[in-house]
């Protein structure tokens, strides 16, 4: 089976009858460690996945958009009279979004003829709605002459505010700055309140290491209620505690004692914690003891399975069962409620320990999990 790069030309051919001007590709991600700490202007430490989103594209007379979906095997037009917040909804929501978005910085957008085809698996956790808005992000821009006039260095806000404002879900800026600035063999460490960002040694073969995702199949929901309570809890805690945001909390047992609520001190605890974790996650890659990780990716996962609560039984058992199989560490990876865990294995145990993943869940009576061996990938780029 050919990637989604190699095959997006030859799909809008198909759908279109005309070869597209242009086509470009971004990456879904793993985050390594930093969960739900960027949306409180903390750290993360993600990294591109090679499952890539790829977008073709083709001008069209006049304001309209039509884009073309593999997976979906559908098509959606949309007009300047949609570009209101909330007005297309669906997949093609982050499509119009990212066309809303452009058009409200001030970047004439032509109108459009679009293919979408994708590796990256949806509802995994995996990011693939930023590597879509990021795909479109930069095929418009190309179009429209002016991915050179806007640096890439401003491409994640302009596909996060399309995901919060005209979708309305209320992510932080750590996936669209993965999809688009990661490096190969590299892991992304970026302050989600600066946008300062690093890229970090992270050749886990190097070590004889390798880094295990399991996919739970465990649907992938958190648009709905559950993410955007969490959100608003830190962002209550923070207004309470008197400072800027969770990541401004220097002294934690004095911040938990002045909240009135255990949901309230939980959640702080959880970002607080998870803060350090990055940031000794990012010492140890720096000092070469990337075999060091494995308690923080537990202490990560036990973290958000105790005080965020954003874990669910199958992230527990894919967990649980690859650190019984020898995994050096293992956490759910996302914003929870389904998706996937990654597990820091030797290089020699990674069947080993997805085979007794497996066994867990089929003895759980779960459906079957998938899983693959992840190596750091670039962000976005044009396809030849």
């Amino acid at each position: 089976m050919t990637t989604s790069s190699g095959r997006v030309r030859s799909a809008f051919t198909d759908v279109y009858g005309h070869s597209p001007a242009l086509a470009w590709a971004a990456p879904g991600r793993v985050n390594l460690i930093g969960e739900h700490t960027d949306y409180n202007e903390g750290y993360v430490l993600p990294f591109a996945l090679p499952h890539r989103t790829a977008v073709a594209a083709a001008r069209l007379k006049g304001p309209k958009w039509t884009v073309w979906s593999e997976s979906a095997d559908e098509s959606a037009t949309f007009g300047a009279e949609a570009l209101t917040p909330g007005h297309v909804t669906g997949w093609p929501a982050y499509v119009a979004g990212v066309v809303w978005a452009l058009r409200d910085a001030g970047i004439d957008v032509p109108g459009a003829r679009m293919a979408v085809t994708s590796d990256v698996p949806p509802g995994a956790g995996l990011s693939s709605s930023a590597a879509l808005e990021c795909a479109v992000l930069a095929a418009l821009l190309d179009l429209a002459e002016a991915a050179e006039a806007v640096p890439m260095s401003a491409w994640p806000a302009l596909a996060q505010r399309a995901e919060n404002v005209y979708v309305g879900m209320p992510c932080g800026i750590m996936d669209q700055f993965a999809a688009t600035l990661s490096r190969e063999g590299r892991a992304l460490f970026l302050d989600c309140r600066t946008r300062e960002h690093d890229h970090v040694p992270f050749a886990l073969d190097e070590a004889g290491l390798a880094m295990l995702i399991i996919d739970t199949r465990a649907p992938h929901r958190h648009a709905g209620g559950e993410y955007a309570a969490r959100r608003a809890t830190c962002e209550e805690a923070a207004r309470r505690l008197g400072v800027p945001a969770l990541r401004d909390i220097t002294d934690l047992p004095a911040a938990l004692a002045a909240l009135p609520d255990e949901t309230s001190r939980r959640r702080v605890r959880h970002v607080v914690t998870e803060d350090d974790r990055v940031q000794e996650a990012v010492s140890l890659l720096r000092g070469g003891r990337a075999a060091d990780l494995g308690p923080l990716l537990t202490a990560s996962h036990t973290s958000l399975r105790d005080d965020y609560e954003v874990s669910v039984a199958e992230l527990d058992t894919a967990a649980e069962a690859a650190e019984g199989a020898g995994a050096l560490g293992a956490r759910m990876t996302g914003g929870g409620f389904g998706g996937c865990v990654i597990a820091l294995v030797r290089s020699e145990a990674v069947d080993d320990v997805a085979d007794s993943v497996a066994k867990a869940f089929a003895t759980r009576g779960f459906t079957p999990p998938a899983r693959f061996v992840a190596t750091p990938a670039a962000g976005v780029g044009r396809i030849a």
